[in-house]
């Protein structure tokens, strides 16, 4: 038998196929299968109207259609649709399972998690649903053979077809312009999730801006910065700020929470903010925009790499930065002052498979304070209440509430386990702020202490079908940007700096505040005088005797 006829012989047993019957059924597969929640939307959102309904869904379907023909060529088509599938089937994993959107912000938070925190979301379950959804089909559109027209031919069939789609979904767009519009201006989300079409559009955005800000130097700020107002007593002023990770307002019970989840911090004498916002909902967003000048209508990631922060402010004025990270890193915030990244000591008392409990922090308190000689401020990047594996944030003894979720998949687990796994990380979290705020006691004498603690977003245990966080600000339940603010003061601090804590803890229950207010009121706590600081955005500075003393340097 000649090697033509064996060709040919094994070809007869796969099926055959034009290039662009292949496009249409990749897309009408990813439409059917992997876009329920898309669909789902759509149809909540126009049910009222269902010829707009109808038309929406011919729309959208022919514009994916002639998406997918555009890649009709002769080696692209398989290559381009299996990438496609695979994307959708991913993707629609965290659209259904936690309600996230895949928008650029999103795929910002995927390329800077570490391996240890990526681990967390690959279930037993996501592998089985992605090689159904993805793989499988992705093997069988391999192995059918693609029957390609010539050239010219093509390259007018391929047009045709997809004019004619272009064609349906700016008719489908017209007909209902208005109720679109109306929609869209109510709904934002409503086509956020269209896979794989939003996903991979949210990730060029990101390579290009990623690719644009390669070479961005930050810009010197507060180069005026001075210390003004010393201290009476001589001791140096510290200040340690906790920046929480994942907890959420909601379920602190220093702001009314029913469960007991800060029994240390209710006896230390903190002012607790009630009513604090957030900058974003994931921290490659807050926590870059907390520490910088910036409010957050007027933050962009470009602004903060461009612009010098909070701790360069705090350096220029001589006082001595560090920050000790167990969470993701600090997002270009530590990029000249001292950092230390703590997982990779994988120091056994607290740390397992690449993660650390919240405690290494505090075990590096005491060695910090040890070298202080002059003013100074500590942060401590917390891993906090980072899900979905809850029951990994806190140890053993902080157990309280029970039965908590045990696993890292919420499938596993009753929504009231999900929830006291979440809660048992807020108590641990309470543990150690108070901790850190007990060492600053037990300096007394040689140190003037405050600690400032705020979480960097919130989190979504179920509501409406959100889990986890990072869904854009705008469509952002509250749960993920309503966080729980606090600060503790010791006393001779307060009375030889002037701070009125009657007048700030009325305050801090009556107004409103956000992450806006950082930057001013640490600077505010450190008294450092510069032309940066907005005595405005203060929360110490209307409770201080004489009031305003940065103002007025």
């Amino acid at each position: 038998m000649t090697n033509e006829k064996k060709e040919s012989g094994r070809q007869s047993f796969r099926p055959a196929i034009g290039s662009v019957t292949l496009c249409f059924i990749a897309a009408l597969y990813v439409l059917l299968v992997t876009n329920r929640m898309f669909w789902t939307k759509a149809y909540g959102y126009l049910i009222a109207e269902p010829a707009a309904f109808i038309a929406f869904v011919a729309g959208i379907s022919a514009g994916v259609m002639a998406l997918f023909t555009l890649f009709s060529a002769k080696y692209v088509t398989k290559p381009v649709l299996i990438f496609f599938i695979l994307v959708a089937s991913v993707s629609s994993w965290f659209n259904d399972q936690f309600g996230v959107i895949i928008d650029r912000e999103m795929i910002r938070n995927a390329a800077v998690s570490t391996g240890a925190e990526s681990g967390h979301l690959i279930t037993a379950r996501f592998v089985t649903y992605v090689l159904l959804t993805g793989v499988l089909p992705s093997l069988l559109l391999a192995w059918v053979r693609i029957v390609h027209r010539p050239i010219l031919k093509k390259l007018a069939y391929n047009t045709a077809v997809i004019l004619a789609c272009v064609a349906i979904f700016v008719a489908a767009g017209t007909s209902f312009y208005k109720t679109y519009a109306g929609v869209g201006r109510a709904h934002r989300d409503l086509v956020s999730t269209l896979n794989p079409v939003i996903p991979i559009a949210s990730a060029v955005r990101y390579a290009i801006d990623t690719q644009r800000d390669a070479n961005v130097v930050a810009q010197p700020l507060g180069t005026d910065a001075r210390r003004v107002g010393a201290v009476d007593n001589g001791k140096p002023r510290v200040t340690i700020i906790v920046a929480g990770e994942t907890a959420r307002a909601q379920n602190f019970s220093l702001g009314g929470y029913a469960k007991m989840t800060n029994p240390e911090l209710a006896k230390r004498n903190v002012v607790y903010f009630p009513n604090t916002s957030s900058c974003g909902t994931a921290t490659a967003t807050s926590i870059p925009c907390l520490f910088s000048v910036y409010t957050r209508g007027q933050y962009t990631h470009r602004k903060g790499l461009q612009t010098e922060n909070l701790l360069d402010v705090l350096t220029h004025a001589k006082v001595d930065v560090t920050w000790l990270d167990n969470d993701t890193g600090s997002y270009g915030v530590t990029d000249r002052v001292s950092y230390t990244y703590l997982p990779p000591s994988a120091d056994p008392r607290f740390c397992k498979d690449g993660e650390c409990k919240d405690e290494i922090l505090v075990d590096k308190v005491d060695g910090w304070l040890d070298k202080v000689k002059g003013d100074s401020v500590l942060v401590l990047h917390q891993l906090g209440s980072h899900g979905p594996a809850y029951y990994q944030r806190y140890p053993e003894e902080f157990r309280r509430f029970r039965p908590d979720c045990r696993s890292n998949d919420f499938s596993s687990c009753s929504q009231e386990e999900i929830v006291n796994a979440y809660d048992n990380t807020i108590l641990y979290t309470d543990h150690i702020v108070s901790m850190v705020i007990d060492k600053l006691k037990q300096r007394s004498n040689t140190v003037s202490g405050a600690v400032l603690y705020f979480s960097d977003h919130g989190e979504s245990l179920g509501e409406n079908g959100i889990y986890l966080h990072g869904t854009p600000y705008i469509i952002a339940p509250s749960q993920q940007t309503h966080v729980p603010m606090l600060v503790w003061m010791a006393d001779d601090l307060a009375k030889a700096a002037g701070f009125d804590m009657a007048c700030l803890a009325k305050r801090a229950a009556d107004g409103t505040y956000s992450h806006d207010n950082i930057f001013h009121s640490v600077l505010g706590m450190m008294d450092v005088a510069t032309k940066v600081y907005d005595p405005a955005l203060d929360v110490f500075a209307a409770c201080r005797t004489p009031s305003n003393t940065l103002a007025q340097n």
